[in-house]
This record gives structure tokens, sequence and C-alpha cells, in this order.
């Protein structure tokens, strides 16, 4: 995959064909709008869909910016394909029309489509268009099919899509090509799109087809592992949980009081009772138990036992458990030598912040003081783990569902299970990617370093959606527009109304410059630049600041998109980001006719086809 990476990072598109039985043949391309940046981004989110259509030989994936296929034939030059071809309209349709006006929208749609379609077929494969500002299109061809199939496949998703009128967008997904209209404009310039090919990557429209991206391979990889795995899985358990075990008892004797007997957990959980589940956290179930002594706590029952996670996490845990933090929750030590292993965490008697900002219910509603020290406590609780403790420790998976509230709602960040930790001289950490989907940053995301500015964005994010009362992969079904959480605030912040923002629960009753504040806080946090991102020091500064010093002011977010409701331009931000879709795991099925906004975060187009045996 890294090879795969570097090679979209070179050329932004390519194919691949592996002669194996059966045989893989693989496309990858990005939109030709989109900057390096995006098409990094885009990939890299279309790359972590393809294990969910293992065991199939054939997966096609669209994203709102990019496109991804493997099969076991040759579909390289495919313009249609009756059995694949899709097309997916809004749900919502222009409002307040008379019927003439309603009949124009619905010419005009056409004559964008006619448009867009000549254009690309004359331009290489990528055309945009617009009519009368109301409506904006754009197609993309994929380089393999030729200009004739190219025409053929826009003609077909043309006259498809044209039935979506008057419904505010609409798009064609075909074998060969993408067609999409809006009544917002969601692309970038043709000129800044030729601008940023020519002379910010060495690319150009008129270059034609350049060689070949590794993607079949790679899905070949994948089924031969998963081959492998179902054949000897169990085998493999058994000889990994006797080796995992006896290595962790080795790692972990030295340090006498971290251990606890199994048995003694066994009992103080009731033996495990469901009745005494109080959460799911990362890696396993969390139960609530009472030691001997009368002591309460929670006992996470971990569902890894190979040899290299003891390796690597049993060295943590000897490390963290010496961290102490009233804002962090303290481990207390495990379990190793029974039948599964086991984590002791102190007990906080409140549940995650999650439960408490997005309970459909509103049982319990935070006031904005609550508010305010969840976001201080957890934001110092950060800066200790980054400068504070003997080690650098990044957290990696900062989210409102890691951070526990204790009997006074006082934050405690919690689940260390993906942490790292760094050595005094080290800048950052080439890692695998782990975390959450919506609060990684892209930088960690797109290339895996690792450095405490990751936790910055995560936290940023965070921040933003304490603020708002608003969950960051959810936003479209609250807000009365499809812009992200990130899109939402950073706009609100451009039009000098960034207190609208705030959680409309608390009814007002808020000091409105002093969420305004936070929430800027919160956006300098979430810059694409790793550079601009304040230190979680600086960042508890800020927060704790009574003399309200200034506040710098923030660039625009990563993964911000202009969608069919977005009233930004684009064109006009250098840090645009059209993958937000990365962030999230909403998909559409195939023949779904629901609105998909593919550019946005919930714009993930997925088919997997099962090979006929």
């Amino acid at each position: 995959m890294e090879s795969l990476s570097q090679l979209v990072t070179t050329h932004q598109w390519g194919t691949h064909f592996v002669n194996s039985t059966p045989p893989m043949y693989g496309l990858a391309q990005c939109f030709q709008d989109l900057s390096h940046t995006d098409c990094l981004l885009c990939y890299a989110a279309s790359r972590t869909k393809l294990p969910r259509c293992l065991p199939s030989l054939s997966a096609t994936i669209f994203l709102d910016g990019c496109y991804l296929r493997y099969d076991n034939y040759s579909f390289y030059q495919q313009s249609t394909d009756p059995s694949r071809d899709a097309v997916n309209c809004s749900s919502s349709s222009k409002h307040g029309l008379e019927n003439e006006d309603r009949m124009e929208f619905v010419r005009n749609v056409g004559f964008a489509i006619r448009n867009v379609t000549k254009a690309a077929v004359d331009n290489g494969g990528f055309g945009v268009a617009q009519v009368k500002g109301s409506v904006y299109a754009l197609a993309q061809c994929w380089k393999t099919v030729g200009r004739d199939g190219c025409r053929a496949c826009l003609e077909k998703g043309g006259e498809a899509v044209r039935g979506c009128a008057p419904k505010k967008e609409g798009r064609a997904l075909n074998a060969g090509c993408y067609l999409r209209y809006s009544t917002e404009k969601f692309y970038n310039d043709e000129e800044q799109a030729e601008h940023m090919a020519d002379h910010g990557h060495g690319l150009s429209v008129s270059r034609g087809i350049i060689i070949a991206v590794v993607l079949a391979a790679a899905a070949f990889i994948f089924l031969s592992l998963f081959a492998a795995y179902a054949g000897y899985a169990k085998l493999v358990q058994i000889k990994q949980e006797r080796s995992g075990v006896g290595l962790a008892s080795i790692s972990i004797n030295k340090y006498s009081s971290l251990k606890f007997k199994y048995e003694t957990l066994e009992k103080a959980t009731d033996y495990f009772n469901s009745s005494k589940k109080i959460g799911q956290g990362g890696g396993g179930s969390v139960f609530k138990g009472t030691l001997p002594n009368g002591k309460t706590v929670a006992v996470k029952r971990l569902i890894y036992n190979t040899r290299q996670w003891v390796d690597d996490f049993f060295n943590e845990v000897n490390l963290i458990s010496g961290i102490e933090h009233k804002h962090l929750v303290k481990l207390l030590g495990c379990s190793i030598e029974g039948p599964e292993s086991l984590l002791v965490y102190e007990y906080v008697p409140n549940k995650s912040l999650d439960h408490f900002l997005f309970d459909k219910n509103k049982v319990q509603i935070l006031t904005w003081n609550e508010r305010l020290n969840i976001i201080i406590g957890t934001a110092e609780g950060l800066a200790y783990l980054h400068e504070g403790s003997t080690i650098r420790i990044i957290h990696r998976d900062i989210k409102s569902g890691n951070v526990l509230l204790d009997e006074n709602l006082s934050p405690k960040i919690a689940d260390f299970g993906l942490a790292r930790c760094f050595a005094a001289d080290q800048s950052h950490l080439s890692t695998g990617i782990a975390g959450t989907l919506g609060y990684m940053a892209p930088e960690y995301l797109v290339q895996g370093q690792l450095t405490e500015k990751a936790d910055v964005y995560s936290f940023g994010v965070l921040v933003l959606e304490i603020v708002s009362g608003k969950r960051n992969s959810t936003f479209r079904q609250d807000w009365d527009d499809s812009d992200s959480l990130l899109h939402k605030v950073w706009k609100l912040y451009i039009s000098n109304d960034l207190a609208r923002a705030v959680d409309p629960c608390l009814r007002d009753d808020f000091p409105a410059e002093e969420a305004s504040r936070v929430l800027q806080i919160g956006l300098l946090c979430t810059q694409a630049s790793v550079a601009l991102r304040p230190s979680m020091a600086e960042v508890v500064a800020m927060l704790t600041n009574k003399e309200r010093a200034a506040i710098p002011n923030p660039n625009q977010p990563p993964f911000l998109n202009a969608t069919g409701s977005s009233t930004i331009n684009r064109s006009s931000y250098s840090a645009n980001s059209s993958i937000s879709n990365a962030l999230t795991k909403v998909e559409a099925s195939y023949t779904s006719s629901e609105s998909s906004s593919l550019r946005s975060s919930y714009g993930d187009f997925k088919n997997c086809t099962s090979f006929a045996q």
C-alpha cells in the first residue's frame, strides 16, 4: 500500500494488472479539479474501504473526488455497464418555484449537462460548466476509456441524471465516468485545476495516460491473507494466546504492584455479569467491580491476545501506570495470567461525555460553565501527557467517548490503548494508522506521521462538539444544511457570528463573547498546517487567560468542502479539502435513491460484487 500511495502521490491515477488465478485488474483516479492534498486524502479514504469488500474479488468505490475499482476481468475500456451504472438524486427539490420557473430550471440542467459533456470530451476527459449561475456541473471520465468511450459514458449518464431535475443535485456513477450537477458551485475552477496540476505537481490536463498504480496486487494480497486466516485462525489463536501470556508474565512480573489475580477481578465483577457492564471501550468491554477491600474499580476485558500486542501494550502499561493527573483516568494494574487479559482502572461514576452531549432525550443538559470546565480540564490533561510527565505521551484517540466525567462533572481522559510514547529527542513517529475517523489529523491520516499536534487537532474537534452539542459525524441530521461541523463553524467565524454555533439547548444562557473565543480556539487547533496549531500548553493558557488577550486568527481547517448547500467558494481558500468523507463511515447502497452528498462527509459510495463460483 505504501508504494501504491507513492504512485498516487506522483501521478494521481493509474492502472495495474496481476497475472494470477483469477487475474486481477485495478484502477485508481482522482478527479482533475482536486488539489494534490485533496487527491491524497481521497485516496487514503478509499483505501480504508477496500478491506470491507473482502472476500469479494470485485469492488467499486466512488468518493466525491476519486474512484477506485478492482475486478477479475479487464474493465479498463468499459464505458458503461447496465449492471453497475447508477444515478443518485438528492432528496430536496427547488422550493417555491412557479411551474414556469421549474421548467426553466429543468432546461438549465439539460444545458449544463450538454455543455459539460462536450467540455469533457474535448478536454481529455474532464470538464466543468455553469448555466446562468443557477446550475453547475462537473464531468470526469476515466483515463482508460478514450474519447469515444468518454462520450458514450457521459451521454448515458447525462440522460439518466436529467431525470433528477427539479432536484437540487444529481449524480451519474458509471463504469467509465462520473457526472454531477448542483444548484451550488462545488468544484474548483478549471483554470485553477490546471494551475494546480501544471505548477504544483508536474501534471497536465493534456499529458494523457501516465504509468500504472499497483492496486490489484494489494487487493490480491488481501484476499490471500483472508483465505489463510480462515483456514488457520483457530490454530494461530491458540499459539498466540499461549505465547502471549508467557511474554506478558515476564514483562509484568517485576511490577508486582500492578498485578491482580484473575479470580479476584472475576469475583469483583460478579463473574462479568451483564448488569455490571458500564461501557464498551477501545479493545474491550468495561465492567464495574468491587475489590475485597471495598474499593470500586473499572475492569476492562481485552479482546487482544497476540504476541505483538502483548509486547507493545504491556510495555505501555508499565509506563502509563506511573502517570498521575487529576484529569487522567488512573491505571491501577492488570491481570494477564487467566484465560483473558484484564486492565484495572479507577472507577469514574458518571458516563462518558458523549452520553451528556448527544443524548436524544436531553436528560441532563450541561451548562456553559460545566462545558467550559470540561474543555479546560481535558486541555490540562493533554498538556500534562505531552509536556508535564517524565515521558511524552500522545493519546491518538481523543474524542467525547474517551472523556469520562466524575461526580463533579470534572473530566478524566480515558482509554490509553492506542497511546504512543516519545523519546525526548523525537519530533515525530511514523506509525500505523489508528484512531477514530472524524478526529484524525490530516497529516496522520495520509502519511502516518504522529506528533502531539495530532492530539491537538482531535481536541479542536472535541471543543467544537462540546460547544455546539453536535456530533462531528451526524451534523447533517441536526443542522439545517449539509455542511460539516468544521465547515459550519468556519463559515460562522468568517461572518463574525460564532455565537450562533453554540448549542441551542443553552437557550442563550451563556456569555456570547467567551463562547466565541472558545470556538475560535477550537478552530486554531484544527488548522490543516501542523506548524500553525498551538501546543496544548498554549491552548490551556488561552482558555484560562483572565485578561482576554487577543487570540490569533485561524486559517481554514482541512476537510472543508463546497457541498450543494455551501456558500463558500472553494477557489477562494488555498487550504480547502473536499474529502471530509474520509472522516465518516456512512455508506450508500449501490441501488440507493436517497441523497448522497458525495463530496461531503456522507459521500461514500461503495459496491462489492461477489465472485461467481
